[in-house]
């Protein structure tokens, strides 16, 4: 099932990535034969002064309407097996579509307008009454667009319900189409009151700022499916690169964004030119550049370091002699290394002094020490550990009254697997501090000891006897050394005595321990021997009394 889920959701990326790319046809194609038909109609010079300024309008006015068109077609898709970007419903998907195409044609319409007003030099009011029209055109369908992103908010909430929590994208889709419901309003009321550059300046920017969002949705949807494609078997939805480019993208088109509301471009060049020129924090400037170089050398750095873990985990340390401890403890430090080298070899890289920034890690070093104190003398108890590795995985320890099986040892902690199948987390400093049983440590040899008592009176010769031939006989038993039987003493209900064996695997112990007692009550049953149990003989001073007896003859 996990194969297939895998398959499919390959599929499913590549078909993604193939669609995206077929549907820019629907902008290229048509735009190359409109590019074809102008120049072929201006070369012929039969146009006067008004049809140069309509040809010279078609160009941005038939780009308008071909991306608007293929917005449309991609936020709205018809086909139920393509990725839509709101999910609506099918009825809805062909609004949408109807939507995205009037508010192209309005923007077309409004640079045609423009290059006119511009030719003809309009006066401010005959602008006011022709772009009247368009604005409340605009509106109405910026009201019906803020309505239908609503509705598919209240519809996944109804399906949800209220009590639910509702994602990020979610609530930020119902702002933005509260924003438009709210602009769609405003605007044509502005321009009935006579405040046409200012319903203008609301309605056409936010046009193109839905145009916006939209493509920054439809990219961000080709990323993911791109990580899918090239990482097969990992999730999209949750992994953090294609997260990180998404942000990426969306951060890249804030400047788009501010040309869009007005900012000038001389503007954002003098934005940018102070970026550039880098922040600067206790004597040291960090630019974009500089930052940038960092991270991708670090990057390539823990990079590089993963492939040489790999290669010493799977194709190194395998043909060595070394215990797999030791190889862990090997590759673990190889990590550290190389990611101690990655980040020094990335800030050389971009060029960052640090000397000034000696006595501020030097004061922070001290607050850091006195709140981080436990989990430092963890980690350096893990490296020792690592180093020294008194401890292995597989090795049966004992520590803190816990018992187990080491499964995992990391730096800040090693996981034991107790006999009863949980796990326990140990932090290494109690490892390196406390006092530490391994039962296996070297070899798996080890001593088990039996008791068993018999009843006062027993022959002991020949309980020693018949215990030590119990003991010879099981095969777990080292022959060098023998066991042996100790006589231990006298109790209070029982002789004790003490088989005392060396076992091959002391893994065994347990199962050891109950074939020997299934032996010696077997053996035992079998030749008269008694295995008493705990009981008491009282003694009355003056049983009489328990009679009623006064001493006196009765009349």
């Amino acid at each position: 099932m996990l194969a297939l889920r895998i398959q499919n959701g390959n599929a499913g990326s590549s078909a993604g990535v193939a669609g995206f790319v077929v549907s820019l046809g629907q902008i290229i194609l048509p735009m190359l034969g409109l590019l074809a038909i102008v120049r072929a109609m201006g070369a012929t010079e039969l146009f006067g002064t008004h049809g140069g300024v309509f040809l010279r309008s078609l160009e941005p006015m038939g780009f308008t309407i071909f991306v608007s068109r293929w917005l449309g077609s991609r936020i709205f898709p018809k086909s139920e097996g393509l990725h839509a970007t709101l999910v609506v419903p099918p009825a809805r998907r062909a609004e949408g579509r109807i939507y995205a195409m009037i508010l192209g044609i309005v923007l077309a319409l409004s640079i045609l307008l423009e290059q006119f007003a511009i030719t003809d030099r309009y006066s401010a009011e005959t602008e006011a009454m022709l772009s009247f029209p368009l604005i409340v055109l605009a509106g109405v369908i910026l009201i019906r667009m803020g309505w239908l992103v609503r509705r598919k908010k209240r519809e996944k909430e109804e399906a949800e319900g209220e009590e639910s929590e509702r994602a990020y994208g979610d609530r930020l889709i119902g702002l933005v189409g509260q924003a438009v419901i709210a602009i769609g309003v405003v605007g044509p009321v502005l321009a009935a009151l006579g405040y046409t550059t200012a319903a203008q300046a609301l309605v056409y920017p936010t046009i193109l700022t839905l145009a916006l969002f939209g493509t920054i949705g439809l990219l961000q949807r080709l990323i993911r499916d791109l990580y899918s494609l090239l990482r097969p078997g990992e999730g999209s939805g949750d992994s953090l690169i294609p997260t990180l480019l998404s942000f990426a993208l969306a951060l890249c088109a804030t400047p788009v964004l501010a040309l869009i509301w007005g900012v000038r471009i001389t503007e954002l060049t003098e934005l940018w030119t102070r970026v550039r020129g880098g922040l600067s924090i206790g004597g040291v400037t960090i630019s974009p550049g500089s930052f940038l170089t960092l991270v991708v050398v670090f990057v390539l750095g823990y990079l590089l370091t993963r492939a040489v873990q790999g290669a010493l985990k799977t194709s190194v340390l395998p043909k060595t002699r070394i215990d797999p401890g030791g190889q862990v403890a090997i590759v673990s430090g190889t990590g550290y290394v190389g990611i101690f080298l990655a980040a020094l070899l990335s800030i050389t890289a971009a060029g960052l002094d640090l000397s000034s920034l000696a006595i501020v890690a030097g004061a922070l070093s001290v607050g850091i020490g006195f709140g981080l104190q436990t989990i430092v003398s963890n980690f350096v108890s893990g490296i020792i550990l690592l180093i020294e590795r008194p401890i292995s995985e597989g090795d049966w320890i004992e520590v803190g009254g816990q018992m187990g099986y080491v499964r995992a040892i990391s730096v800040r902690s090693t996981r034991i697997e107790t006999f009863d199948r949980t796990d326990v987390i140990v932090p290494n400093a109690d490892l390196i501090s406390g006092t530490v049983t391994n039962y296996t440590r070297g070899n798996t040899v080890g001593r088990v000891i039996v008791r068993v008592g018999v009843a006062y009176g027993t022959d002991t010769r020949r309980v020693e006897r018949i215990l030590q031939e119990i003991a010879n006989e099981h095969p777990m038993a080292l022959a060098n050394p023998p066991p042996s039987i100790v006589f231990a003493g006298f109790g209070a209900d029982s002789l004790d005595f003490e088989i005392r064996m060396i076992l091959r695997d002391v893994n065994w112990m347990l199962s050891v321990k109950s074939d020997i007692n299934h032996s010696i009550t077997a053996r035992f049953i079998e030749e008269g021997i008694e295995i008493p149990f705990a009981q008491r003989d009282l003694w009355l001073r003056n049983p009489e009394a328990l009679r009623g007896d006064t001493g006196e003859e009765p009349a």
